[in-house]
């Protein structure tokens, strides 16, 4: 008698118990927000296998434009934000949402046109060439989407003393696209676009583009890599993120980034500084 309601005294007690849960592998990934140019050009594509077979760190990437990018690692949907507009990325910290900003690599801006040049603008400097584009009202395309190079343009046209609030018309098309995009609408409509030198190097359609403007300083295009702030936002997996960031700007990752070339031609050169900013 004392057994069986021993026995049944057990089966009462382990009744309410809750199932054990099967013990899970810890999910080794990260979600890194990037600019269209960092995954357009190949780049990630070359870096991440490296990353992944150095740390067993998987690597997700949303590539959008760098404002897109922002605010999704402020809707705390990223680990890490990769960009290169550096006046948004400030902002970003000062808003308290980016632990640190470390400088990562560089490339430039080149602006793409047809090879016949109808607006006469090639070998010309950046400012020159866009008042002649605008005066002679030839198409233009413009990523309208954001993006730091959509910044960049925007900036390059007021550098030329344009107001695009009066002086666009037919000619000054906005696609609110990527860069591969805009260079698609730039070949099929024989227009101009600013293009990041990586995405242009690695972009196949031409058709009949070709650089008619690069080597103006003014054309310089700085990245930079963040973690997002794990205490505004708990889900940020910070070890796994800060693991990314430091090995981006590690010898080692530097010299992957280095290495990365098509056809012979480095698309993004590293100048990473250890201390961030």
């Amino acid at each position: 008698m004392r057994s069986r309601l021993c026995a049944m005294l057990l089966a009462g007690l382990f009744g309410v118990m809750p199932a054990a849960r099967p013990a899970t592998a810890e999910d080794r990934s990260i979600v890194v927000a990037s600019t269209t140019s960092t995954q357009d050009s190949g780049l990630f594509g070359h870096l991440l296998p490296l990353f992944k077979a150095k740390t067993g760190i998987d690597v997700r990437v949303i590539a959008q434009g760098t404002g897109q990018a922002l605010d999704t690692a402020r809707r705390g949907d990223a680990d890490v934000v990769f960009v290169h507009a550096r006046a948004q990325e400030e902002k970003f910290l000062a808003e308290g949402f980016g632990v640190k900003r470390y400088e990562v690599m560089y490339n430039d801006f080149v602006l793409i046109g047809p090879t016949r040049d109808p607006a006469g603008v090639k070998g010309q400097g950046i400012e020159a060439a866009l008042k002649a584009i605008q005066a002679k009202a030839v198409p233009f395309v413009s990523r309208g989407d954001r993006s730091g190079t959509h910044a960049a343009e925007l900036a390059l046209w007021k550098l030329a003393g344009i107001d695009l609030e009066t002086a666009r018309g037919p000619w000054y098309r906005e696609i609110g696209q990527g860069m591969g995009a805009a260079l698609n609408t730039a070949s099929a409509m024989e227009a101009y676009v600013l293009s990041d030198r990586g995405t242009w190097l690695s972009f196949r359609n031409r058709g009949d583009l070709a650089i008619v403007v690069e080597g103006d300083k003014r054309l310089f295009n700085q990245y930079g890599v963040m973690l997002v702030n794990p205490e505004k936002y708990p889900s940020v997996k910070k070890q796994f993120g800060q693991a990314f960031v430091d090995w981006l700007v590690s010898a080692e990752g530097q010299a992957a980034i280095a290495g990365y070339k098509i056809e012979g031609q480095q698309l993004f050169f590293p100048n990473a500084e250890k201390k961030g900013a």
